[in-house]
Protein backbone atom coordinates (compact mmCIF):
# COMPACT_ATOMS: atom_id res chain seq x y z
CA UNK A 1 0.00 0.00 0.00
CA UNK A 2 1.50 3.26 -1.12
CA UNK A 3 0.06 6.73 -1.14
CA UNK A 4 1.50 9.79 -2.78
CA UNK A 5 0.22 13.25 -2.02
CA UNK A 6 1.07 16.20 -4.20
CA UNK A 7 -0.26 19.51 -5.43
CA UNK A 8 0.80 21.83 -2.64
CA UNK A 9 2.50 25.12 -3.16
CA UNK A 10 2.71 28.79 -2.27
CA UNK A 11 -0.61 30.58 -2.71
CA UNK A 12 -1.86 34.03 -1.87
CA UNK A 13 -4.75 34.41 0.58
CA UNK A 14 -8.03 33.83 -1.20
CA UNK A 15 -6.42 31.54 -3.73
CA UNK A 16 -7.15 27.92 -4.57
CA UNK A 17 -5.30 24.64 -4.81
CA UNK A 18 -6.13 21.08 -5.64
CA UNK A 19 -4.29 18.39 -3.75
CA UNK A 20 -4.13 14.87 -5.08
CA UNK A 21 -3.62 11.58 -3.31
CA UNK A 22 -2.75 8.69 -5.59
CA UNK A 23 -2.85 5.10 -4.45
CA UNK A 24 -0.56 2.47 -5.91
CA UNK A 25 -0.54 -1.24 -5.37
CA UNK A 26 -4.11 -1.26 -4.11
CA UNK A 27 -7.51 0.23 -4.85
CA UNK A 28 -8.59 3.29 -2.90
CA UNK A 29 -12.18 2.20 -3.47
CA UNK A 30 -12.18 -0.10 -0.46
CA UNK A 31 -10.84 2.42 2.01
CA UNK A 32 -11.91 5.47 3.87
CA UNK A 33 -9.53 8.24 2.88
CA UNK A 34 -8.76 11.16 5.08
CA UNK A 35 -6.85 14.37 4.59
CA UNK A 36 -4.98 15.64 7.62
CA UNK A 37 -2.69 18.59 8.12
CA UNK A 38 -0.03 19.67 10.54
CA UNK A 39 1.13 23.23 10.96
CA UNK A 40 4.46 24.09 12.58
CA UNK A 41 4.25 23.77 16.34
CA UNK A 42 0.71 22.40 16.22
CA UNK A 43 -0.85 19.00 16.51
CA UNK A 44 -2.03 17.14 13.46
CA UNK A 45 -5.68 17.76 12.65
CA UNK A 46 -8.10 16.11 10.29
CA UNK A 47 -9.77 18.23 7.65
CA UNK A 48 -11.78 15.97 5.37
CA UNK A 49 -12.80 12.32 4.94
CA UNK A 50 -14.57 10.29 2.29
CA UNK A 51 -15.99 6.79 2.38
CA UNK A 52 -14.95 4.06 0.01
CA UNK A 53 -16.89 3.47 -3.17
CA UNK A 54 -17.94 0.10 -1.87
CA UNK A 55 -20.35 1.91 0.41
CA UNK A 56 -22.26 2.97 -2.71
CA UNK A 57 -21.95 6.58 -1.79
CA UNK A 58 -19.36 9.31 -1.78
CA UNK A 59 -20.35 10.35 1.71
CA UNK A 60 -17.87 12.89 3.01
CA UNK A 61 -17.23 14.82 6.19
CA UNK A 62 -15.40 18.06 6.87
CA UNK A 63 -13.88 19.70 9.89
CA UNK A 64 -15.69 22.86 10.93
CA UNK A 65 -12.61 24.97 10.13
CA UNK A 66 -12.75 24.04 6.45
CA UNK A 67 -16.43 23.42 5.80
CA UNK A 68 -17.60 25.28 2.72
CA UNK A 69 -14.05 25.85 1.44
CA UNK A 70 -12.70 22.30 1.04
CA UNK A 71 -14.20 19.64 -1.20
CA UNK A 72 -13.07 16.03 -1.24
CA UNK A 73 -13.77 13.82 -4.23
CA UNK A 74 -12.71 10.59 -5.88
CA UNK A 75 -11.65 9.61 -9.39
CA UNK A 76 -12.05 5.86 -9.51
CA UNK A 77 -10.35 5.49 -12.89
CA UNK A 78 -7.25 7.31 -11.67
CA UNK A 79 -7.29 5.71 -8.20
CA UNK A 80 -7.01 9.22 -6.85
CA UNK A 81 -8.71 11.30 -4.21
CA UNK A 82 -8.65 15.06 -4.52
CA UNK A 83 -8.94 17.85 -2.02
CA UNK A 84 -10.07 21.04 -3.69
CA UNK A 85 -9.29 24.01 -1.51
CA UNK A 86 -10.60 27.50 -2.14
CA UNK A 87 -10.57 30.80 -0.27
CA UNK A 88 -7.27 29.85 1.31
CA UNK A 89 -6.32 31.55 4.55
CA UNK A 90 -2.90 31.94 6.18
CA UNK A 91 -4.06 29.57 8.91
CA UNK A 92 -4.41 26.84 6.27
CA UNK A 93 -0.62 26.79 6.00
CA UNK A 94 0.51 23.28 6.88
CA UNK A 95 1.82 20.02 5.53
CA UNK A 96 -1.15 18.10 4.18
CA UNK A 97 -1.21 14.34 4.38
CA UNK A 98 -3.56 11.76 2.98
CA UNK A 99 -4.16 8.50 4.78
CA UNK A 100 -6.36 5.45 4.35
CA UNK A 101 -8.29 3.33 6.77
CA UNK A 102 -9.75 -0.07 5.86
CA UNK A 103 -13.52 -0.31 5.97
CA UNK A 104 -16.37 2.14 5.45
CA UNK A 105 -16.78 3.83 8.80
CA UNK A 106 -15.18 7.25 8.91
CA UNK A 107 -12.96 7.92 11.88
CA UNK A 108 -11.61 11.40 12.45
CA UNK A 109 -8.82 10.00 14.61
CA UNK A 110 -5.64 9.86 12.58
CA UNK A 111 -4.28 7.11 14.81
CA UNK A 112 -6.80 4.75 13.21
CA UNK A 113 -5.22 5.21 9.78
CA UNK A 114 -2.41 2.71 9.16
CA UNK A 115 -1.26 3.99 5.79
CA UNK A 116 -0.02 7.50 5.09
CA UNK A 117 1.34 9.47 2.19
CA UNK A 118 4.45 11.60 2.50
CA UNK A 119 2.74 14.98 2.74
CA UNK A 120 2.65 18.08 0.59
CA UNK A 121 3.35 21.59 1.81
CA UNK A 122 0.70 24.27 1.46
CA UNK A 123 1.80 27.80 2.26
CA UNK A 124 -0.66 30.68 2.19
CA UNK A 125 1.07 34.01 2.23
CA UNK A 126 1.05 37.33 0.45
Amino acid sequence: VQLQAFGGGLVQPGGSLRLSCVGSGFSLDSYVLGWFRQAPGKEREGVSWIRGLNSYTNYAEYADAVKGRFTISRDKAKNTVYLQIKSLKPEDTAVYYCAVQPGNVISRNGNRYPYWGQGTQVTVSS
